[in-house]
């Protein structure tokens, strides 16, 4: 008689539902073997060895009794244990608690456009899968080249100076990571992307923070100033600006820029939102005389095309900066998405006209929501870029920002963004919350609904 069992190859890894299945089929073939009659009964010896063994659902859930017995406090190196869950995270899950319109987080809730996902699916379908070259599929490196020659007028090396990441994210992550020593100075204007700050802290750099204020949310020269010293390594800009929508002015980065080069700082631009900038032309500050050598500018995919999942970001930067940004990146994550770059370089190469509908559109949708949300009674703040807006929420009595959005969510059933958690100083934001209007319209209006009917001053 013929022996069809075989075990398993010493390199398998058995799970429990893995261990469970194996164990049944086991039990099959030694049945067979002992009576010549196939079964599918159970051995008894497996069935009681196996009652035992927990499943993934059970570790999960916790519901084991050796899980309950032997559970241990969460754990977190020292470097990240003032950072919690992000706010991002607890508003959203408190939002599908209470069935709340989300204008927290900024994700559209309408897809891409149409050619970019059909570039996806066609180079899935074309093999495009496996990974990619390291710092970027060479058609989306020259596609960034393109595209920023077109925005600053300045011709980067696609091979030397761009490095494709997994999303602005990762390439805010390996700036600081390759380019940031332990100790050395980092200067933020608050409030800012709540990311920076962590990434700077796994950095071991020394945080500084320059607070903005309403309502124009001015850049205080003289406090700057003051602020760099011999230890200062960089400045992280953001412009347009989350959370408030502020765009720094010539004024304000000319001035930024000679600091920069009077004092050999470095700069990090952040420029997701550039092609979201509604009342003045955006300026990258690579393109400001002297700065080019001194500047890494990060950009996305993600926001001009509404395609946040994928993922697909990339930093700019010359040779002798480059090299420590892709350092870090090897070890980050190595390589990005290959179908969404191959697709990402189509989407780059969109007409003009795509830009100009797609501002059009933001800035109709802009229009609803602060309409709606100075006849419920917000002191709004002017937004002049991103598809953010900051709002005052204190006529309604509340005593800070986490309260009323918990409040707003709870009883009145819209989502929005406390910023106190986007300030060193908690207290510095305490009066004021974000909305997004990355919605659609209908989203936009019965989101205004609610806050006319509910929402009490």
């Amino acid at each position: 008689m013929q022996n069809k069992f075989t075990w398993p190859s010493h390199e398998m890894r058995l799970g429990p539902s893995t261990f469970l299945n194996f164990s049944k089929h086991f039990c099959a073939d030694f049945n067979f073997i002992r009576t010549g009659r196939p079964s599918s009964a159970p051995c008894p010896s497996f069935s009681a060895a196996m009652s035992a063994v927990p499943t993934q659902n059970d570790v999960v859930s916790g519901q084991t009794e050796s899980t309950q017995k032997t559970q241990q406090p969460l754990q977190v190196a020292k470097r990240l244990e003032k950072f919690k869950t992000t706010i991002f995270t607890q508003m959203s899950n408190l939002a599908i608690k209470h069935g709340a319109i989300n204008l927290g987080q900024g994700f559209p809730n309408f897809d891409g456009p149409e050619f970019v996902k059909e570039a996806a699916i066609q180079a899935v379908i074309d093999g495009k899968n496996q990974y990619a070259r390291g710092y970027g599929v060479p058609d989306l490196n020259n596609a960034i080249a393109e595209r920023f020659k077109k925005d600053t007028g300045f011709v980067v090396d696609p091979e030397k100076e761009i490095t494709v990441t997994s999303g602005c994210t990762e390439a805010i992550a390996a700036t600081m990571l390759g380019l940031i020593n332990p100790g050395d100075e980092v200067i933020l204007f608050a409030p800012f992307y709540d990311s920076y700050e962590a990434t700077l802290s796994m950095a071991g750099a020394k945080v500084k923070g320059i607070t903005l204020r309403p309502p124009d949310f001015a850049v205080p020269i003289d406090e700057l100033r003051s602020t760099i010293s011999k230890n200062t390594r960089a400045i992280l800009l953001n412009s347009p600006h989350n959370p408030t929508g502020k765009m720094f002015t010539r004024e304000e980065l000319d001035v930024i820029a000679s600091l920069c080069i009077e004092n050999d700082v470095l700069v990090f631009s952040d420029e997701v939102y550039d092609k979201l900038a509604f009342e003045m032309d955006h300026i990258s500050p690579a393109s400001l005389p002297g700065m080019y050598e001194r500047t890494v500018t990060m950009n996305s995919l993600g926001k001009t095309f509404s395609l946040t999942g994928w993922k697909i970001g990339w930093a700019i930067a010359p040779p002798h900066l480059t090299w420590g940004v892709r350092q870090a990146h090897s070890y980050l994550t190595f390589a990005t998405s290959t179908p969404m770059q191959w697709a990402a370089a189509i989407a780059l190469r969109a007409p003009d006209s795509y830009y100009v509908e797609l501002k059009r559109d933001y800035q109709a949708k802009k229009a609803i929501l602060v309409e709606g949300l100075k006849s419920v009674g917000f002191k709004v703040y002017p937004s002049s870029g991103t598809y953010f807006v900051v709002v005052d929420h204190t006529p309604f009595g509340l005593e800070n920002d986490v309260a009323f959005c918990e409040y707003l969510i709870k009883e009145v059933g819209v989502v929005a963004i406390p910023t106190s958690v986007f300030y060193l100083n908690p207290e510095d934001g305490k009066n004021l919350v974000r909305f997004t209007f990355c919605k659609d319209e209908g989203t936009l209006r019965a989101a205004v609904d609610r806050m006319k009917e509910k929402l009490r001053r």
